[in-house]
């Protein structure tokens, strides 16, 4: 118990220090319109929690997509925002994988791959992964707080921001601040 203790306190800190030392990424007010406007930009800091479930079972870590900037979505089958913002996160994936972009989706809590799938059938989307946080422990850690939640995580992993709630991921405003991003 006191090791778990002294291990979130370290992790803290280590937050707080990054944090600290480097500024927030800087992001053109101007491109903070639409949707975009509700973007909640902060100092970066390290997810506690960065191990997630593939939905063959196999685990994953978030530091998979180091060298990336990732658009981390939480999202549920049961979530009727998150069928609706869906296909955008499919269309923002398909115009800025190339540039360095990646979407990784983490279903909330216990999901049946089986259901996943037809939600991904259902909504369009083609090529983003199924992972599952199943124990809701990533999400907790990050704060989430309601569905859909989506964190922006720079290319060294550290979350940059976060949105509340749905959004169009494909509206010019957020392809924009994207762009911006991956040119940093």
């Amino acid at each position: 118990m006191e090791r778990l203790m002294l291990r979130k306190i370290a992790l803290g800190l280590y937050g707080l220090l990054l944090a600290l030392a480097t500024p927030a990424f800087a992001v053109d007010e101007s491109l903070l319109v639409g949707d975009m406007a509700r973007l909640e930009v902060s100092a970066p800091y390290p997810p506690a929690i960065t191990a997630y479930l593939r939905d063959d079972g196999s685990v994953g870590d978030l530091s998979d997509y180091a060298g990336k900037v990732v658009v981390l979505n939480f999202w549920a089958t049961w979530c009727a925002p998150c069928r609706a913002e869906m296909p955008s996160l499919q269309a923002l994936q398909d115009e800025l994988q190339p540039e360095g972009l990646e979407v990784v989706t983490m279903a909330f809590g216990r999901h049946n791959p089986t259901a996943m799938r037809r939600f991904w059938d259902e909504t369009g989307v083609t090529t983003l992964p199924l992972h599952l946080d199943p124990r809701s422990e990533m999400a907790r850690a990050l704060g989430v707080q309601g569905l859909p939640h989506t964190f922006v995580l720079g290319r060294d992993g550290r979350v940059l921001a976060q949105f509340r709630g749905e959004a169009d991921w494909a509206a010019p405003e957020a392809m924009a601040v994207f762009r911006s991003l991956l040119a940093e």
